[in-house]
């Protein structure tokens, strides 16, 4: 139960900065980026160390008292949201960057340390953190840990899963353990795995060690243009069926573009649907499937093939795909958000009976297909 004594035991250990208790300030963190389900907190805890973090969760674990972790919110799947009655445990000013350790080629942060942060630190050197949500300016390590995050090179390069080597994290009697997978195939259970992509529920990530890729030799990114999003569909199933991995593929329809390009201007051609192919690895790897790819995109029917000259140019074209969600709200008050798998070979068929769907029952539908 959380009583003046729970929270004047907090506060000793956090002090009087690392307590939040005002009611409008836990308006804050009633809910993460999905702002339909909320609950607001009692009480907000924000601990600087991982110390903090294990005597917070004792103090819960012996007052029977639930609590929560929250990285920097930015998540779509209520993992952040709070429990009634329960402490939310920010993360956020867990945030230096404790190793960069470029021979050997790992990078080590704790958690509240933004995605895109690993990069910057290890791009002077050649290399880059592969996994790329569409947050990934704001969005924390902790966070992608917890829900194993994606992005839009995930086709090829894999998920947070794939790229991370350790964890140090409080479980939730707050003993503190270290869990890494430096043995390949070690007989038993796979803990790290395991943990990784569980939201929070087995314990709290306070350090994590990621690694790094060097940067490929050559990096090819297009932009086609077509007049339905069930073609633009088909090209994919084509790219795949031809067995070139692209980096990343990745559609947008009419509505999407009409929301981006409100939002955050990446001037794409008028279509009813873009997809963005792109490919990277070797040189001349690299230049022979993009002419195929090419090939395959004007061979389905599209009316424009944009291809990047220039690092601006293919950063332009990302900005768009990644700010999609948060661009909806430029065309729409109120929206839902639902994920599906669909299998490659089925997308044309499914993209076109979703636009049956929205003819039919008169809702805005706005699609934006990756391949996985």
């Amino acid at each position: 139960m959380i009583d003046q004594a729970f929270i004047a035991a907090v506060r000793a250990h956090v002090g009087d900065e690392g307590i939040v208790s005002d009611p409008l300030e836990l308006l804050t963190y009633e809910c993460d980026g999905l702002p339909h389900l909320k609950q607001t907190p009692p009480l907000v805890c924000l601990p600087s160390s991982a110390e903090h973090v294990q005597e917070v969760v004792r103090l819960c674990y012996r007052h029977d008292v639930p609590f929560v972790a929250r990285g920097h919110g930015s998540g779509l799947s209520g993992g952040a949201m709070p429990i009634a009655g329960g402490v939310v445990i920010g993360l956020a000013r867990l945030n230096r960057v404790l190793d960069v350790d470029i021979p050997n080629r790992r990078v080590t942060v704790e958690p509240g340390v933004t995605n895109l942060e690993i990069t910057r630190q290890v791009a002077p050197h050649g290399f880059y953190y592969a996994p790329d949500p569409s947050s990934q300016q704001v969005c924390s390590i902790g966070g992608n840990v917890a829900e194993n995050s994606g992005g839009a090179h995930c086709l090829k390069y894999g998920f947070t899963v794939h790229h991370v080597l350790s964890v140090e994290a409080v479980l939730s009697n707050g003993d503190l353990v270290h869990l890494d997978s430096s043995i390949a195939d070690a007989p038993g259970p796979d803990l790290l795995g395991v943990l990784i992509g569980s939201e929070g529920t087995l314990a709290i990530v306070t350090k994590v060690t990621v690694r790094i890729l060097r940067k490929p030799e050559a990096v090819m990114t297009l932009l086609a243009a077509y007049d339905d999003i069930p073609s633009a569909g088909a090209a994919v199933s084509d790219i795949i069926a031809a067995g070139i991995i692209p980096a990343a593929v990745e559609i947008m329809d009419g509505v999407s573009l009409i929301a981006v390009e409100a939002a955050v201007h990446p001037n794409f051609p008028p279509a009813e649907a873009i997809l963005i192919v792109e490919l990277d690895g070797p040189v001349a790897e690299v230049r022979e499937q993009f002419e195929q790819v090419e090939a395959i995109c004007h061979r389905a029917g599209a009316s424009v093939v944009e291809i990047a000259k220039t690092e601006e140019h293919r950063a332009r074209i990302w900005k768009g795909r990644k700010g999609a969600f948060a661009s909806m709200g430029r065309v729409t008050p109120n929206y839902y958000v639902q994920d599906g798998v669909v299998p490659r070979t089925k997308l044309p068929e499914v993209l076109d009976r979703i636009r049956q769907l929205e003819k039919r029952c008169g809702l805005r539908i706005a699609s934006t297909p990756a391949d996985r």
